[in-house]
């Protein structure tokens, strides 16, 4: 049940609306895929090697993951509005330093300012969850962000074909524009949702502990992290799998690219129609599988021979249709260990994630050489896929455990 008045769109003295909450999400995940089929172009661009590009993705993740450690205790002291308005500013700003830069290393610092954007998606859930409580909340955080697979699903389309007319600066120019946009948007939506605190930053990150000590927490945050791990090694190696396997040009790897996105919709739709049904776990479950089945699936055909774009870039749905009934039911469960602390929850858990998706980013992108094919990203992916369903299977256990005491 919802515990505020109905959202009334374009009035910012009610909570926002589920479109708004689609866009300001969707955003980021745009800025993190867009051009990614231009990273070859790129590399030529800057003079540089590809494992150094490259660092544009597994960077920007990492100031990600340490952002959201400080947004949460900031959103749940000063409330999501201001934050979120803050947050899309600032990577306006970013942007303009991308398209200004003439090196390298200035490029990649601004491109590590990008991540700010993460405040979307990390108080986009929030809102969800001051919203509503946890089984419903894991439903509309799944519509939410079945939404925002639209984007992601087109956006290295998009890119490559913009860079294929008008250069790898042309996908910059257009996050620069659509920032303006959602900036406009948040004010004049996004009413604030977070319950009054009245405590100092310093006393909110305090409230770790009692986040970190909580076994539920672990569980779901392990889960996420190592079920979206699959999907950030797909981030890190897939465009040079793409260019350099398949030798497809930056169109047609935008194109394949989104395959991963096809299966996040419709997991995505999965969830915001069963979980309230369902249950969370179970759904987690479920999806772990399908990502790990996918992987496997993946492996026998690339050793029995079958290596072809179609094939592999297909099998990615499995990653995405898993991560859709995964992420939106895992962060559900995170946020409702301790409501009161929604933002907090939201951004750590997000960060315990990110973290895991850095580093498993930058391993696909140093791992993949000349000689070794596409091996070495499937590998890493269905060793990750096979930790997510281990971790969710041992959190299951020890609430029925918890439960029988």
């Amino acid at each position: 049940m919802s515990t505020h008045e109905p959202a009334r769109f374009l009035d910012r003295t009610t909570p926002p609306h589920i479109f708004t909450l689609i866009l300001v999400t969707g955003l980021g995940a745009l800025s993190m895929n867009i051009f990614l089929p231009s990273l070859p172009a790129m590399t030529d661009f800057f003079a540089t090697d590809y494992r150094l590009m490259q660092l544009s993705v597994s960077l920007y993740l990492l100031v990600n993951a340490v952002l959201q450690i400080l947004i949460g205790p900031i959103s749940d002291r000063f409330g999501r509005r201001p934050v979120i308005l803050g947050g899309t500013a600032l990577f306006m700003l970013a942007t303009i330093g991308c398209l200004a830069a003439s090196t390298v290393e200035v490029f990649l610092f601004f491109r590590m300012m990008q991540a700010v954007i993460v405040t979307g998606l990390v108080l986009g859930r929030a809102v969800v969850r001051d919203m509503h409580e946890e089984a419903e909340a894991a439903s509309k955080i799944g519509y939410v962000t079945m939404g925002m697979a639209v984007v992601p699903m087109i956006g290295p389309g998009i890119g490559g074909v913009l860079e294929q007319s008008m250069g790898w600066q042309a996908n910059f120019w257009l996050l620069l524009l659509l920032g303006g946009a959602i900036l406009a948007l948040v004010w004049a939506d996004l009413g604030e949702t977070a319950r009054t605190s009245t405590s100092s930053l310093p006393e909110q990150i305090a409230e770790y502990p009692e986040l970190l000590t909580s076994r539920r927490f672990w569980g779901y945050c392990a889960t996420a992290a190592f079920a979206s791990g699959a999907f950030f090694s797909y981030l890190g190696g897939a465009p040079y799998v793409g260019s350099e396997v398949f030798n497809l040009s930056a169109a047609q790897v935008g194109f394949y690219f989104g395959a991963p996105a096809v299966g996040y919709f419709f997991g995505n739709g999965i969830s915001g129609r069963y979980s309230t049904r369902v249950g969370i776990n179970g759904m987690i479950l479920w999806g772990t599988i399908v990502t790990a089945v996918g992987m496997t699936l993946s492996l026998i055909f690339m050793i029995l021979g079958i290596q072809t774009p179609f094939v592999f870039f297909g099998f990615m749905t499995f990653v995405g249709f898993g991560n859709g009934m995964v992420l939106p039911n895992a962060t559900s469960g995170m946020l409702s260990v301790r409501p009161h602390l929604a933002g907090t929850a939201s951004g750590l858990g997000g960060a315990i994630m990110l973290l895991g998706g850095a580093a498993m980013s930058a391993l696909a992108g140093a791992v993949l050489t000349e000689g070794t094919g596409a091996y070495p990203l499937v590998i890493i992916m269905l060793i990750t896929s096979l930790l997510s369903v281990f971790s969710i299977v041992y959190t299951v256990r020890r609430e029925q455990q918890v439960a029988q005491t």
